[in-house]
């Protein structure tokens, strides 16, 4: 009798090379082992097809996370070992702690870059020495603009990432059309507060840089409040 049972709640090998396949895409740290495959097989497949779209949207969100892991160990180590990333349904959250702006603004930049994301959700910290005043009157700008952004009817908000550093506002993500690429450009140029506005937005259906380390040189856009004081200082 215990015998039948035993073997009644076996995994098939089919349902232990699956989730080995699982294991090694979702890069576990504890690893996976042959025994723990064994072991974990039913429980593995069973989240995964508990989630939202089942085990399709499981290995997509497999496959972002590959990719984004891959991007950032070649761009920076420290990148790849500082932060921590979950992703669900093509969203991708990323958090952790940073020593400069630079790098967090890259991390989001290179999670765009994925197939397959539908937004990131930037959680890094950076400890860059700048004090507790600045951060914060970044914190209110990027607050501030992604406010607009989320009540604006021409602008899918969900589908960018709003960073600034130093007065500088970095726009990342997805645009519908260039006239909605425009109306989020102009939302983040008038935000209070705003010096200067880098896009590294791409058009929907435009394939992403091939997967590069350094994109070609983002659009800048200068704020009217930037533009009044050049002009006074050269006149």
């Amino acid at each position: 009798m215990n015998n039948r049972i035993l073997q009644h709640r076996r995994p098939k090998p089919a349902n232990i090379l699956l989730a080995a396949l699982i294991c090694i895409l979702m890069t576990v740290p504890a690893g996976c082992t042959p025994t723990t495959v064994a072991l974990t097989g039913g429980t593995t497949l069973g989240v995964a097809a508990a989630r939202e779209g089942g085990l399709k949207v499981a290995g997509n969100d497999a496959a972002i996370r590959l990719q984004i892991h891959d991007l950032w160990f070649k761009h920076d180590f420290d990148m790849y070992r500082k932060l921590s990333m979950t992703v669900r349904e093509g969203r991708v959250l990323i958090t952790g702690t940073v020593p400069d702006p630079d790098m967090r603004v890259d991390a989001v930049r290179l999670a765009w870059l994925a197939d397959g994301v539908r937004e990131v959700i930037n959680e890094v910290n950076v400890d860059d020495g700048r004090g507790f005043r600045g951060y914060v009157g970044d914190s209110m700008t990027t607050a501030n603009i992604r406010t607009r952004m989320t009540f604006s009817p021409d602008i899918q908000s969900i589908n960018y990432t709003v960073d600034t550093v130093g007065g500088v506002v970095y726009l990342m993500g997805v645009a519908q059309d260039d006239q909605e690429l425009e109306r989020a450009i102009e939302v983040a140029r008038n935000a209070r507060g705003v010096e200067n506005v880098v896009s590294y937005v791409r058009l929907r259906g435009e394939q992403p840089p091939a997967l590069m380390a350094q994109p070609d040189k983002p659009r800048e856009f200068t704020s009217p409040a930037r533009a009044e004081i050049e002009e006074t200082q050269i006149h």
